[in-house]
């Protein structure tokens, strides 16, 4: 009896040893957040708005060299309108950072963290994440594709999930000054 548990033990301590030495091939790459770029762009009866929003921290995780995770942080108060200039720029900017649309003084980050990542062709993948905007997360899907050690990703977001509703034809905005609930984020990445 003694020998079958010396046995036992024998194995599972040399088991555990040859599993805890093997390789840790899971890797964090934090992202380079003055050389990536998020693009944002709106839509609106009478045309659209475009600009960007800057990064404040993010990362990527990899296995193998395969994309498994990644969680990003944005910064709000930075949404800055590109298409604009002048009066327009600084009323439109001072707009979206107003309670009518993403509240910054009270929502200062916006966040975004993958709960699943599934390959769906050479270097790219279907990701699922939780999305966090003015403190309310909703789950999105969208794709990513990964080259070197840049990537890239476009999601649309529902605006009217995360209680901005402003211009909203489902909450009583006239139909000729609608802005279309979706909007686009297009992500560019180095890391």
């Amino acid at each position: 009896m003694k020998k079958g548990v010396l046995s036992l033990a024998f194995a599972l301590v040399f088991g555990f040893t040859a599993t805890a030495t093997g390789p840790i091939v899971e890797e964090k790459k934090e992202v380079n957040t003055e050389t990536s770029k998020v693009t944002w762009k709106a839509y609106k009866v009478t045309g659209s708005h475009y600009g960007s929003i800057a990064l404040k921290s993010g990362a990527l995780m990899f296995d193998e060299g395969k994309l498994t995770g990644g969680e990003f942080t944005v910064d709000m108060a930075t949404i800055n309108t590109e298409d604009l200039e002048g009066e327009s720029k600084g009323k439109l900017d001072g707009h979206l950072n107003s309670a009518d649309f993403f509240d910054t003084a009270n929502h200062s980050t916006s966040s975004l963290k993958f709960t699943g990542v599934e390959a769906s062709g050479k270097n790219s993948y279907k990701v699922t994440g939780d999305l966090t905007i003015k403190g309310i997360t909703k789950a999105v899907t969208f794709d990513v594709s990964v080259y070197g050690s840049k990537a890239t990703a476009t999601l649309k977001v529902d605006r009217t999930n995360y209680d901005v509703k402003y211009g909203s034809t489902l909450f009583g905005a006239a139909a000729d000054k609608a802005i279309y609930d979706e909007f686009d984020l297009v992500v560019d990445l180095e890391f």
